[in-house]
This record gives structure tokens, C-alpha cells and sequence, in this order.
């Protein structure tokens, strides 16, 4: 088994999108004006309609009520990015820290209230886990 995508599904693409364009520094992939991915090394975050969800699986999700999962970015550097990615998302939810599993995280929600969890491994162990120097 493989992740392939992590889907998202909102009622403004577009705004969507845009976030998550700006915030990762991806290009967007449209395969038409209501879904999009943008792909990393590792997986996608697909980005659609409800109204195309609803299409193949009718009420089968509801955007902006995530109370429950997280999307997790590994970036280079996580205080070099405080600033513009507080500005992007009107605040943080949780400033730069260096969590007990060697990952320095901040915290920020996209316009629909999803958590990200932006964070560089810090320690030799996490630097290893994740093949990061």
C-alpha cells in the first residue's frame, strides 16, 4: 500500500488552492475548475468541490468540520517561515517548537480550519527518521 493523496474537500476551491499554492510553493495541477493537486515527493493534497464529491458519494463529506487529523509539511527550516506563513494564515495556532520527538512544529489552519503541522527534525534521531540533514 501507498499514500498516494491526502483530499481535502471545500466550497471554494479556488481559496483553497491559493493557500496551499502559497504556503508550500507548489503548483497547482487543475483537472478542472473544481479539483486540483499539488504534488510533493511523497503524496498529493487534492483539493475538491463538495459538489464533485457529491457526485460519486452524495453527503459523504462535510469541508471546513475537521476536528480530528492534522496535514503534516516537513520543511527545511520552520523559524525561517514563521512570519510569512503567520501572515498567510492570519496567525498561528502554535509558534515554533521543538516537540520531545525531535521535530521543531509550528501550527497554522487553512481558510477552512484544517490544521497543518509545518515542522523541520531537529535531533539526530528525527534527522535520520526522515532522511533529513
Amino acid at each position: 500500500m501507498n499514500l498516494v493523496s491526502i483530499r481535502i474537500a471545500t466550497d471554494d476551491v479556488p481559496r483553497l488552492v491559493g493557500f496551499y499554492e502559497k504556503l508550500t510553493g507548489l503548483r497547482p495541477e487543475w483537472a478542472n475548475d473544481q479539483f486540483a493537486e499539488l504534488v510533493t515527493d511523497g503524496a498529493a493534497i487534492a483539493i475538491s468541490s463538495r459538489q464533485l464529491t457529491d457526485r460519486f458519494a452524495a453527503a459523504s463529506v462535510e469541508p471546513a468540520a475537521n476536528h480530528a487529523m492534522m496535514i503534516e509539511l516537513l520543511i527545511p527550516d520552520v523559524d525561517a517561515v514563521r512570519d510569512a506563513v503567520a501572515e498567510l494564515a492570519g496567525g498561528l495556532v502554535m509558534e515554533p517548537t521543538t516537540l520531545p520527538w525531535g521535530n521543531r512544529s509550528l501550527l497554522v489552519k487553512d481558510p477552512d480550519g484544517n490544521v497543518v503541522n509545518l515542522f523541520t527534525p531537529v535531533t539526530m534521531e528525527a534527522q535520520a527518521k526522515f532522511g533529513a540533514r
